[in-house]
């Protein structure tokens, strides 16, 4: 890892969204002439949770998560030998099969694309101030403070 300066990142997208986002999209986005790697990371909502059927699924955010996520991204950006990262989260109802987090770096050599995409998934899920409410097909429901 290193200490880049943030001239040398291009943040590409750091976007909480109501509205689809693509993986392929932003993977695109990422890409450079000078990368011999893109590595990417792509949530969606899957049918299930806990051995349960899941019949609808949405996520509420907080006022501060379009901050949060961007102050996020730009240090963990940072501390990675990579030259252009995109990250978006969509909320709201978002249905099953739908992508809901996606990450994309690009980076010279692999495996700083590698560390730096998983960085990004740990601390967008540990940091950004988003609930999951799930209903299951049992009538159960649940919130979850996750991303």
């Amino acid at each position: 890892m290193n200490d880049q300066n943030s001239s040398q990142v291009e943040i590409v997208t750091a976007l909480v969204t109501v509205d689809p986002i693509s993986l392929e999209a932003l993977s695109h986005d990422v890409q450079s002439d000078s990368c011999g790697a893109i590595v990417t990371f792509c949530g969606a909502v899957r049918d299930n949770d806990h051995g349960k059927k899941v019949i609808s699924l949405k996520y509420e955010i907080h006022p501060s998560a379009q901050e949060v996520l961007t102050q996020v991204v730009r240090k963990v950006a940072n501390r990675h030998d990579v030259v252009k990262v995109a990250v978006a989260h969509r909320y709201g109802e978002i249905p099953i099969g739908e992508s809901v987090f996606i990450v994309a770096v690009s980076a010279v050599h692999r495996a700083a694309a590698f560390e730096a995409c998983s960085e990004l998934v740990d601390e967008v899920k540990a940091q950004i101030p988003i609930w999951k409410y799930q209903v299951f097909a049992d009538g159960t429901d649940e919130w979850v403070n996750c991303a």
